[in-house]
């Protein structure tokens, strides 16, 4: 089993040089670590059993709607930027280059559509969970399928969340990953059980303080380490790490246009429409407040986001021509980060310790996140209808909920770790209904002519079209029609820059360096050219989420002159974006059919969805 292979590498590695004791943890290291842990499982605590609040579920899910703007904007970072982030975003750009900037930046161009489109339909519906301004808008039906596939993607994410720290961890400690993963979790799911969200938000305010301290110091200290910024430039333009891809071809693994325009639909899908990170959004006192704290979120975001790109591209340098993976002392490129910490920061005291509690701490941010929103999801959705609800019924399904989930999640560790690059694999799991979802949502907000029965046949049209065409992807990769080969290093400088530690793992007698196969002969699609047919299986994973919102479009446009909207229905204006509204104010001709009393079952169904929003203030 591949995950048995790094520990007995180290080990050969220590007896081979002694250098190798400094990739370890050092009980300095251990402190931070159980420190960081504490503080989450402190203020967990505090908000379950000592703070003075009322024992609510909206206090529970929305913090009474009284949180503040710069813990919910910090802990919105913290939660988009989960230990995947940190751990795969530098081997993203350290094995395929630095394209990978393009998704970061094209934050700058999600957060006015969140902050103009989004968020204001939100706020004027009084809505504590976004699905409910499907049902609002459309019907039940497709509030129910968006929610499940709301809690399919927190099902196929939560243990890769966990999973990934505890990699990290047992690559500098040599301690057994699923011991870790136990551990961890078992605390998560405590702090998120007791305190809620308002337990999540500070616990996120924290971690994400640790998470720009230790990311940036990577970023530093890496820098100079590998001799300044000049020769980091230098050895990444000669390896081939800076060269930016503007062809159009939709197979290549990571163009400028892919990067960017997968990035606007995952952040808005992640961000905008997602109940983990809405249900922190609507816990903000005001539509203004929601403005600011959206900013410095996208400020943050972009911050911490840029420091992880470029510290695989420092990594690189540091690197070249001398590549720990090559050597085989890194089983995976995943396991760079760690490695790397270990080898810049590990003589600094307790340096290793922050950045490992950084990673723990961007995937307990994410993992609470999820928990939390996905009890309330869970229990509004499919418990409530079920049973006679009081508070005190509502508080404990979703604390059992949570311990529920956070139990699966450990289980589900053992699965993850069989995957290859995580970061691909997370895009690719989220990209079967991300897609769907922002497309619903936009159509929702944009097409007044579109009404449920088109938006139910079009997310299952589209979903069911995602899974076909992914589910070929990866049969392809199965086939080897698709190979993702990383861009090359080598071994043949590492004497020259100093990296004793790996040219002592090279020069042991039973070095036998990692090979790449030569390829066959056939035609093949690699991460940067193809010279197969066009086939829509072979695009890159980052166009799945634009071609999922696609497919909505494609579908509900067309329908909607099937299926038309019925004329005699009052569209409320609240329910679409406010640049749609203008086209909304004429009044329609069919005015005078208002006194028909055929219309009396109409009257009667639209007072009711308006007194819901009381009944759950009662």
């Amino acid at each position: 089993p591949p995950f048995r292979m790094s520990s007995s590498a180290t080990t050969v590695a220590s007896a081979a040089s002694a250098a190798s004791q400094d990739l370890r943890f050092g009980l300095t290291d251990y402190v931070v670590f159980v420190i960081m842990l504490s503080a989450s499982a402190g203020i967990g605590v505090y908000f379950g059993f000592f703070s003075k609040a009322k024992n609510t579920t909206e206090e529970y899910l929305r913090g009474g709607k009284k949180m503040q703007t710069l813990p919910i904007a910090i802990s919105l970072v913290a939660s988009q930027l989960s230990g995947i982030a940190i751990m795969s975003i530098p081997a993203e750009s350290y094995t395929y280059g630095f394209n990978y900037v393009f998704v970061v930046l094209s934050m700058l161009a999600v957060v006015p559509i969140l902050i103009y489109i989004i968020v204001p339909v939100f706020y004027e519906n009084n809505v504590s969970n976004c699905y409910e301004y499907l049902e609002m808008r459309f019907n039940k039906r497709t509030r129910q399928l968006v929610t499940a596939t709301f809690v399919m993607n927190s099902f196929l994410m939560l243990p890769v969340y966990m999973f990934i720290p505890s990699l990290a961890f047992s690559q500098v400690t040599g301690l057994n990953i699923h011991l870790i993963n136990t551990m961890v979790s078992s605390i998560c799911i405590f702090y998120t059980m007791l305190g809620g969200i308002k337990a999540v938000v500070w616990t996120d305010v924290v971690q994400g303080g640790i998470m720009l301290l230790s990311v940036v110091a990577v970023g530093v200290l890496g820098t100079i380490r590998s001799g300044g910024v000049s020769t980091v430039l230098e050895y990444a333009t000669e390896g081939g790490r800076m060269n930016f891809d503007f062809r159009w071809d939709p197979r290549i693994r990571m163009t400028i246009w892919s990067a960017t325009m997968g990035g606007i639909f995952m952040w808005t899908g992640h961000i905008g429409l997602n109940q983990s990170c809405v249900q922190r959004i609507v816990s903000l006192p005001s539509y203004s407040h929601a403005k600011k704290s959206l900013v410095i979120a996208g400020l943050g975001f972009l911050i911490i986001s840029f420091f992880n790109t470029i510290s695989g591209i420092i990594m690189f340098a540091r690197y070249y021509g001398c590549d720990p993976m090559v050597a085989g002392l890194v089983s995976k490129p995943d396991k760079m980060m760690p490695f790397f910490v270990q080898d810049i920061m590990g003589h600094l005291m307790g340096m290793p310790g922050v950045f490992i509690s950084c990673v723990f701490s961007a995937a307990l941010s994410s993992l609470s996140a999820t928990l939390n929103s996905l009890a309330g999801v869970v229990y509004f959705d499919y418990i409530k209808p079920r049973i006679r609800h009081t508070e005190a019924r509502a508080n404990w399904s979703m604390k059992i909920i949570v311990v529920v989930m956070g139990g699966y999640c450990i289980l589900g560790g053992f699965m993850v770790q069989n995957f290859n690059s995580i970061l691909q694999t997370v895009v690719t799991i989220t990209g079967i209904n991300t897609g769907a979802v922002v497309g619903v949502f936009l159509l929702g907000m944009f097409v007044p002519r579109c009404n449920a029965k088109t938006a139910v046949t079009s997310i299952i049209f589209s979903v069911i079209a995602m899974v076909w065409v992914i589910v070929n992807g990866q049969l392809n990769f199965k086939s080897g029609l698709i190979k993702y080969e990383v861009l090359p290093n080598s071994l043949d400088q590492c004497e020259a820059r100093g990296l004793h530690i790996i040219s002592a793992a090279i020069n042991r007698t039973d070095f036998t360096p990692v090979t790449v196969r030569p390829p066959s002969g056939l035609p093949v699609t690699t991460a940067f050219d193809s010279n197969r047919d066009f086939s829509l299986y072979d695009i890159s994973f980052y166009w799945y989420k634009v071609l999922g919102t696609f497919l909505i479009f494609l579908w509900a446009v067309p329908m909607s002159y099937i299926w038309r909207p019925d004329e005699t229905e009052k569209q409320n204006p609240k329910l679409y974006s406010p640049f749609v509204r203008r086209f909304l104010t004429h009044p329609q001709p069919e005015q005078e059919l208002e006194a028909v009393p055929l219309r009396s079952a109409k009257v009667n169904e639209i007072p009711d969805l308006r007194i819901d929003p009381s009944e759950k203030e009662s």
